[in-house]
């Protein structure tokens, strides 16, 4: 099991509640393969330059613990899901 943060940054134009959605269903996916260490709301920030004409984002930091395997599987599921602008997992140093 390693260790790995993940950002992520979900649309402005979504509304809280499906914004909350978004962010629950991608905990949820990561409580299936591993456990949540924490889980850090940054809200709506403005964006350093426009992405798909947006340029406002609601950011969440999420620290958790999985197999290797998992960090590929959860990429490939925030590519295919409407709603997500950007997001980045970074590997912990042991």
């Amino acid at each position: 099991m390693a260790k790995y943060e993940t950002m992520l940054v979900t649309s402005s134009n979504l509304d809280e509640e499906a914004s909350a959605a978004l962010v629950s269903k991608f905990k949820s996916l990561i409580e299936a393969n591993g456990t949540i260490d924490s889980v850090d709301e940054w809200g709506k920030r403005r964006l350093a330059y426009p992405i798909n004409d947006e340029t406002e984002g609601v950011y969440t930091v999420i620290k958790f613990t999985s197999d290797e395997a998992f960090p590929a599987e959860l990429d490939r599921v925030y590519k295919i899901t409407e709603g997500v602008l950007r997001t980045i997992i970074i590997a912990e140093e042991a």
